[in-house]
């Protein structure tokens, strides 16, 4: 009997919260049942799988209820709010996925595990926040709250001014046993919601929180690796990777190797804020051992790992 393919499929925070829309419960259930189109197939062909997921717009709005709270309710780290949103995420996508596998009369297990990912206290990330989260203020709040609050604070384009964090590499999945071990049973497992709660080891050897956020792609590059899977599926908001993207002389790029997507790279053609950290998180994937990454919408996600739409990055 052939050994049964894994992959993990990472879905992006905008495919439960999508913009433009009012953001209700109802609406992420509903874009949450919608998502499960892309790779339900995946699921029917036998795969054992890991989704992963962002959390962006929901850690966004939990932020944004602690501002509304100050001062009558306990403030929360971050690591508990990234906690929370996986939890609520998870939660959404294992009971939407449950009640289609009901429908299409599949019988398979599914389980959230809440994922904590090792970071190095001392990455320099810690000491140059870059990552922007939350809500839009004007510059004259921005300089209020780096004064009041000691946050750190940049310009997010034209949109204004929001508040950046630290957004250190993860190195390690500390419930990678109990990940493998269900995922090898054919259980379908969520986890890694919003790149993880990072985590270090203090002097005693214990783990402990840090207030900063993990990209959900690196994360999810990390978990593939730790379980051994075969594919990465990277879901974004565009059916291809391009180089020259929005202009005349754009090429979607279907098929490429590592070499060539490396030099795309360094030439400048994904951008730090939008497809950077896709592109890397799949170049460290298929280095590692990865033998695909596929970067599609969720609605090409099943004919991606397929090798039939989308972009494919193979190794040289």
């Amino acid at each position: 009997m052939a050994e049964k393919k894994t992959a993990v499929i990472a879905l992006g925070g905008n495919a439960i919260t999508t913009p433009g829309q009012e953001d209700t419960i109802a609406r992420q259930f509903a874009n949450t049942r919608r998502s499960m189109n892309g790779f339900i197939d995946l699921i029917r062909d036998g795969y054992n799988m890991v989704v992963t997921h962002g959390n962006g717009p929901q850690v966004g709005n939990a932020l944004l209820r602690c501002e509304l709270s100050r001062g009558m309710a306990p403030d929360l780290p971050l690591g508990v709010l990234v906690a929370d949103t996986e939890g609520g995420l998870g939660y959404m996508i294992e009971q939407s996925l449950q009640n289609r596998l009901k429908q299409e009369g599949i019988e398979r297990n599914v389980a959230t595990i809440i994922t904590q990912m090792l970071v190095d206290k001392d990455d320099p990330a810690i000491l140059n926040p870059t990552k922007f989260i939350g809500q839009f203020y004007t510059e004259e709040e921005a300089h209020i709250f780096m004064e009041s609050r000691g946050w750190f604070m940049k310009k997010d384009t034209n949109r204004g001014w929001r508040r950046v964090v630290p957004s250190p590499m993860p190195l390690r999945v500390i419930e990678k046993d109990t990940i493998k071990t269900l995922v090898d049973s054919g259980t379908i497992v969520i986890a890694g919601g919003g790149g993880g709660i990072p985590v270090y080891v203090d002097v005693h050897n214990n783990l402990e929180g840090i207030d900063a956020v993990i990209d959900k792609d690196y994360a999810s590059a990390v978990i593939a690796k730790e379980i051994g899977a075969d594919i990465l599926a990277i879901i974004t908001g565009v059916d291809n990777v391009a180089v020259n993207f929005g202009e005349p002389n754009e090429k979607k790029l279907e098929e490429v190797r590592v070499s060539e997507l490396k030099k795309y790279l360094y030439d400048g053609h994904f951008p730090p804020g939008s497809m950077g950290p896709k592109v890397k998180a799949a170049l460290k994937f298929i280095e590692e051992g990865g033998k695909m990454v596929s970067i599609t919408s969720i609605e090409n996600a099943g004919l991606g790992v397929a090798g039939k739409a989308g972009t494919r990055i193979i190794p040289d």
